[in-house]
C-alpha cells in the first residue's frame, strides 16, 4: 500500500509539472488544472484501494470456503437430521 501511495503521489506531481507547463503565467489556471488532477488522482487512487479491497475480500471468502466446506456439510447433514426428526414428532393433522 506505501508503494501504492508514493506511485500516486509521485503522478500528482508529474501532473502538476504538465500543468504548470501548459499555462506558464497564469496562476489560477494553474490551481484549476492541479485541483482537477488530483481529483482524477484521488478518483483512481480510490478505484485502486477498492480493487484491492474486493480482491482481498473475494480471496479470503474462497480461502474460507475452502477451510469450512467439510464444517458446513456436517452441519447440514445435521440439520437435516433434525428436521426428520422434528417431522416424525409432528402430528399429523
Amino acid at each position: 500500500m506505501k508503494a501504492s501511495l508514493l506511485l500516486l503521489l509521485a503522478c500528482t506531481a508529474v501532473l502538476a509539472v504538465g500543468a504548470r507547463a501548459n499555462t506558464p503565467e497564469e496562476p489560477k489556471a494553474l490551481v484549476q488544472k492541479v485541483q482537477e488532477f488530483a481529483q482524477k488522482a484521488t478518483a483512481m487512487a480510490k478505484d485502486a484501494f477498492s480493487r484491492v479491497r474486493d480482491s482481498e475480500a473475494a480471496q479470503q471468502a474462497r480461502q474460507w470456503l475452502r477451510d469450512n466446506t467439510e464444517l458446513a456439510k456436517q452441519r447440514l447433514v445435521w440439520l437435516k437430521e433434525q428436521l426428520a426428526d422434528l417431522w416424525k414428532k409432528t402430528p399429523a393433522v
